[in-house]
């Protein structure tokens, strides 16, 4: 008896038998399910876009536009579409930059550097972390009052927006890139020093090449916070040259009536940028967050 239930354990292990598993369906299940409400969104408001006020305030969600409404899209376009896109470029651009900078420099000093203050400053940055925009808007709105740049005052600029968004990105730059940094060996700097390289030549020439990885998550979350943000450059920015694209939906809005598909045309156009630098970067978007998540 013994030897039969030996000999049928032998042919289940056997390799060319293949033993029926659940999981793998399960995790096509799951994939399927991810991929529909990821793709479902982009999908609606593209036939959004396309359809009639008449079309879509029928309440028939699902129903593909009768004829392709592209004026929708002209409509948008000629609402001061590249006026509003240059300046959330700009913006975000110059965010980015004074970011990346910024972060990297505090995480090598916090991470690399032997001192004291370090967990008392990283500490800072957690708070910095948790503080809501909505509880900044006034005292930043006060600030900004008395600032003066030439004979011009702070406020209604676009650096009245700009300061805000480095302020409220920084911390969580920090946080991701210092989780990174503290991994590195100690031994390549060491190297670097023997070999006669300052602080400065190590950190721009070691430290941030490795910490590209990091660094690519980091534009990314900032991008797309940057670019949807609506909030702060609704209250500090009043100027119609100076507005980025989120400001581009109340043109379709009136005190009597709305324009839906023009304001679905307005939102596709605003998410296309987002769009295509992902699927640009997509690959070291992906590594970034790997090495993020392994290494942080």
């Amino acid at each position: 008896m013994s030897q039969t239930f030996s000999t049928a354990a032998a042919r289940m292990d056997e390799p060319g038998r293949k033993r029926f598993s659940i999981v793998k369906p399960l995790v096509f299940i799951l994939l399927g399910v991810l991929l529909v409400t990821q793709l479902y969104p982009l999908l609606w408001l593209l036939t959004y876009s396309l359809k009639t006020n008449d079309e879509i305030l029928s309440g028939k969600f699902f129903a593909l536009p009768k004829t392709m409404q592209w004026n929708n899209y002209k409509q948008a376009i000629d609402a001061h579409y590249w006026q509003y896109l240059f300046n959330s470029i700009y913006v975000t651009l110059v965010t980015l930059v004074c970011v990346i900078v910024l972060a990297s420099m505090v995480a090598y000093a916090i991470t690399r550097f032997k001192w004291k203050l370090g967990p008392v400053v990283m500490l800072v940055f957690l708070i910095g972390m948790m503080i809501p925009v909505q509880a900044t808007l006034l005292p930043l709105m006060l600030i900004f009052k008395h600032i003066h740049i030439g004979d011009h005052g702070l406020m209604g600029t676009r650096w009245s927006i700009i300061l805000p968004y480095i302020a409220y990105q920084t911390p969580i730059a920090v946080f991701i890139l210092s989780g990174f940094m503290r991994t590195i060996p100690h031994e390549i700097e060491e190297s670097a020093h023997m070999d006669g390289a300052g602080v400065f030549r190590t950190f721009r020439s070691i430290i941030l090449p490795i910490s590209i990885p990091p660094i690519m998550t980091v534009c990314i979350l900032t991008f797309i916070n940057i670019w949807n943000e609506y909030i702060l450059a609704a209250t500090f920015i009043s100027a119609e040259k100076l507005k980025t694209l989120p400001f581009g939906v109340n043109s379709f809005v009136s005190q009597y009536s709305s324009n839906y598909g023009a304001i679905g045309a307005y939102l596709v156009l605003g998410a296309l940028p987002v769009i295509v630098l992902y699927f640009l970067l997509s690959e070291k978007i992906t590594k970034g967050m790997v090495a993020g998540a392994v290494k942080g």
